[in-house]
């Protein structure tokens, strides 16, 4: 199959700067982009139609949350799971599953089709696979997943319910796991959905479209790349910024595609060449994406 690579211009829509913009949620009810940038440590609100951003400041690195169906949040911080307030701050602590946080923390994650919270931790050093995939639902119980990982992220699931992907960013491979569609639990063993070739980006956080194909951010590979439910190459889209994070449907129509980006560990040249790196991106897209559902617990 033939990729095509698209010149549509995403442009810069909230000049954040940040060091390492995450986890692009957007709020259909309200019609804002939540998102985080994990090392400030901050979760922000933005609003596209006023161009407004109000951040809130976290005791701890925040590397993913999900919105609570009864308001709040549920995020994954460096010591662990834990509940948030309307206004980021914690309440309560779910879980401590991560054995050393001086290493280890939690990064991508998202809710479920059943409103459940999925979180995937990083392993900084990434010399080992030492990260874990969990799962917390609605009674608060925290559930191990998946492991043989370095660095989880892209976490997503496809609109029939039948599959759970997520990638291993520095192994550059995006897997999926066989769902039962009424439960939401495996029932099979993981597979190879895509293997990128090493040296031209890594597949980073992601998003599943209204079809069934899978968005992935390349870091260090300056665009966005959509893959067929059966694993295809599709399309990628090139940016003005070399590390996008994530990506997230979003607008009135859910056809605008939201990406975030980093500024972390970049040269001052490359600061100079790539200056709206670590800004958060609208991209049109053809396709629309699906409301994100709320966490249930």
């Amino acid at each position: 199959m033939t990729t095509q690579t698209t010149h549509r211009a995403a442009q810069s829509v909230l000049n954040a700067q940040a060091t390492l913009a995450e986890c692009p949620v957007w709020a259909e009810d309200e019609q804002v982009l939540y998102w985080v940038d994990i090392l400030a440590p901050t979760l922000n609100r933005f609003d596209p139609a006023t161009g407004t951003n109000r951040s809130w400041t976290l005791p701890e690195h925040i590397g993913c949350f999900g919105r609570r169906t009864g308001g709040g949040f549920i995020a994954g911080l460096r010591s662990g799971l834990w509940l948030l307030d309307a206004q980021a701050r914690p309440t309560q602590c779910i879980a401590r599953p991560v054995a050393d946080t001086s290493v280890s923390r939690f990064n991508d994650g998202r809710v479920d089709p059943w409103g459940r919270f999925w979180a995937g931790t990083i392993h900084e050093p990434r010399d080992r696979p030492a990260a874990s995939l969990f799962r917390v639902d609605s009674r608060l119980q925290c559930e191990h997943m998946a492991g043989d990982i370095k660095v989880s992220n892209g976490v997503a699931f496809s609109p029939d319910r039948r599959w759970a992907y997520h990638s291993d960013t520095p192994n550059h491979v995006i897997y999926r796991y066989p769902l039962d569609p009424d439960s939401g639990n495996m029932v099979g063993e993981r597979e190879v959905f895509h293997q990128f070739p090493f040296g031209n980006g890594r597949p980073d956080g992601a998003a599943v479209d209204s079809e069934g194909c899978y968005w992935t951010a390349l870091f260090e590979g300056g665009r966005v790349a959509r893959l067929s439910p059966a694993g295809e190459l599709l399309a990628e889209y090139p940016l003005p910024a070399p590390c996008p994070t994530m990506v997230a449907f979003g607008g009135a129509d859910l056809k605008t595609l939201y990406i975030t980006t980093a500024r972390e560990n970049r040269t001052p040249e490359e600061l100079a060449r790539w200056p709206e790196s670590g800004n958060i991106f609208a991209l049109p897209v053809e396709v629309p994406g699906r409301p994100e559902p709320r966490f249930q617990g």
